[in-house]
């Protein structure tokens, strides 16, 4: 990152739901997966690629997120935590509140906590400000239910759920569209919190769906990392 000034959001207040038992007691950034916790396997990755600069939401057992960040001083970054003890701010909600730590960067990273991955994170800045888009989503082909629509040139276009029979288009181009799975990481431009017009607890993905009909939202397609989501048993 050493062209850009980057920093990065964690998303970690989620229940954990899809891994009960084990979130009964602990919050699923602490839940562990090779050895280590997904959150430390999440700093890591950032820390690999540069970054140092990253905070962090918490709602489900926040207090034992912040413990373990004291007790490990931060893994050797700049960490900020964004407390949503009060409300879980859903996903959109979340970089909203923790919009105030972006401020004086030229892009910033959105990951999820459960999301294990050795993406080249630095492939996908440089294609961000190749572009120039307000977020570049991090897509791959891969089974699953819920997928983004982009057109030939990796705009986004829609979204459709193959569960619910239910399918958004926001651009009507009659370009033939292409379904992609969210890999779970981000790259925004700082200005898209001044489009943020929801206000509580809001969702990304709702969010993009409304600003894709004005805005040019890219995909960037992932095939060859290794990726897990490491969000269920």
């Amino acid at each position: 990152m050493n062209d850009f000034s980057v920093k990065a959001m964690i998303l970690a207040a989620g229940l954990g739901t899809r891994l009960r038992p084990v979130t009964d007691s602990i919050p699923k950034a602490l839940v562990e997966y090779n050895g280590k916790t997904l959150l430390e396997q999440s700093l890591s990755h950032l820390k690999d690629n540069g970054i140092l600069d990253v905070i962090i939401n918490v709602h489900h057992f926040a207090g034992k997120i912040i413990d373990y960040l004291s007790v490990n001083d931060n893994f050797g970054m700049n960490i900020a935590v964004s407390d949503e003890s009060d409300q879980l701010l859903d996903t959109g909600g979340g970089v909203k509140k923790a919009s105030w730590f972006f401020t004086g960067c030229q892009a910033f990273i959105v990951r999820n906590v459960d999301v294990i991955s050795d993406l080249d994170l630095s492939d996908v800045v440089r294609y961000h400000f190749d572009h120039l888009p307000l977020t570049t989503l991090v897509v791959r082909n891969r089974m699953t239910s819920r997928n983004f629509l982009f057109d030939d040139d990796m705009i986004l276009s829609g979204w459709e759920n193959l569960e619910l029979g239910a399918r958004i288009i926001t651009r009507q181009d009659m370009k033939p569209l292409h379904l992609f799975a969210f890999s779970g990481i981000q790259v925004m431009a700082p200005g898209i919190t001044d489009l943020m017009t929801e206000v509580g607890k809001f969702s990304l993905t709702d969010m993009y769906i409304r600003l894709a009909q004005d805005h040019c939202i890219k995909g960037y397609v992932d095939n060859n990392s290794f990726w897990k989501d490491a969000g269920k048993v």
